[in-house]
């Protein structure tokens, strides 16, 4: 079991704690699926809401915030029947909009492995305002549950009445539709290729800045992450955010880094400086900036 795992699997029950783990293992970074799930409910006589409110420690045990140190876990499950986990993740001494919320951090796992829709939002404090406004910006967003300890799981509409999104500004393909741009670009860099690969996966209908991030670690192992736009667009999750939740969800440190590599298509904005800012805060790697027509 991952040593980040040893405090928290302690605030589980006892039937739990048993059935999740030998699922913690050095390669979990917080995906469980549909089958896996069902018989985690078999083995620790739980309702699925039940369980799913009891892996919350798991969740959070995966966050990285050194400025708050309040620790936030959530699960989305998807329509698929799976559950990916994310959490709060902060980026010391550096400025707020920095940081990843640990619902924008579910989602966008739940992303990044091909589902295409959420039905459910666990997590174990109240959204708040800003992940509302993500979490609206979904495939079928109101309608998605969300559930909190202790509370009557309501639908996101009942946390965020009267709701602004996507449909408001003439958008019908929300973030979690299937995304293809046509960027491409010429290179026998196999990096590149897969950072122009997710820039076509991603979502930016508002600045038409279609982005996406690689890391590379020392190890070899790749992290993407994509560009995610929100109606409000202060929501909006940036791809350097995401692969770096993506590298530390999957238990690497930000020293393993190696290489970094943006891909933006030429659009409204530019997200080179914000991407670079965020690398040069945890690590000395230089940014390596692709844009394309």
């Amino acid at each position: 079991m991952q040593n980040r795992f040893l405090e928290s699997i302690k605030q589980l029950p006892i039937q739990v704690a048993t059935a999740v783990k030998p699922l913690l293992n050095e390669s979990f970074s917080g995906m469980i699926s549909a089958q896996q799930l069902a018989q985690l409910c078999v083995e620790s006589e739980l309702t699925e809401p039940e369980l799913l409110l009891a892996l919350l420690p798991i969740a959070s045990a995966m966050a990285n915030p050194p400025i708050s140190e309040f620790y936030v876990g959530a699960i989305a499950k998807a329509k698929s029947g799976n559950i990916y986990m994310g959490a709060n993740i902060e980026i010391n001494q550096q400025a707020l909009f920095h940081s990843v919320h640990a619902e924008q951090h579910a989602i966008s796992h739940a992303w990044l492995a091909g589902e295409t829709e959420i039905t459910d939002i666990v997590v174990n404090f109240s959204p708040c305002g800003h992940c509302r406004q993500f979490i609206n910006e979904l495939v079928n967003g109101q309608q998605i549950t969300i559930h909190l300890p202790e509370q009557t799981p309501k639908a996101l509409s009942h946390y965020l009445p009267y709701a602004f999104g996507p449909s408001d500004l003439n958008i019908t393909t929300p973030l979690l539709s299937l995304q293809k741009q046509n960027l491409t670009i010429l290179s026998d860099d196999p990096l590149v290729n897969e950072a122009v690969e997710q820039a076509n996966l991603s979502y930016a209908p508002y600045s038409n800045t279609y982005a996406a991030v690689v890391l590379q670690t020392k190890s070899g192992d790749v992290f993407v992450g994509r560009y995610a736009e929100n109606a409000a667009f202060n929501p909006s999750m940036q791809p350097m955010q995401m692969a770096l939740a993506n590298l530390l969800r999957n238990n690497q440190e930000y020293t393993e880094i190696n290489r970094a590599i943006l891909v933006e298509s030429v659009g409204k904005i530019s997200l080179v400086e914000a991407s670079m800012d965020a690398l040069l805060a945890v690590s000395s790697v230089m940014l390596e900036y692709i844009a394309v027509e």
